[in-house]
């Protein structure tokens, strides 16, 4: 009798290939990263930038073979770039408030 929640198969989907759904989307974490890129270079730059590349890092599925999504690769790359803007821009006005000693 295979009615009524009675079934012959004990395990109807093998647990290796039915990937978790609680996790945000690879997509909306790739538009995510590249809505805090752009917006790092106007305003903080400094904390929007390691988010953009965390998130990008995270859409392009943590590794780089395979298929990458485009706006994941341009938010890793603009959220590095939007980082060490950032740091050069710090290091240089903690340079020169420091009385030009270095």
């Amino acid at each position: 009798m295979a009615g009524f929640g009675h079934t012959t198969r004990k395990h109807p989907r093998s647990r290796g290939r039915v990937g978790s759904r609680s996790g945000p989307d690879r997509a909306s974490l790739g538009i995510i990263g590249l809505v805090s890129a752009i917006a790092g270079f106007f305003v903080l730059g400094i904390v929007l930038g390691p988010v953009a590349v965390v998130c990008g890092w995270l859409a392009m599925g943590r590794r780089w073979t395979g298929t990458n999504s485009v706006p994941a690769l341009v938010a890793l790359v603009l959220g590095a770039i939007d980082t060490l803007l950032a740091i050069v821009w710090l290091a240089s006005a903690t340079g020169s408030a420091a009385g030009g000693l270095f």
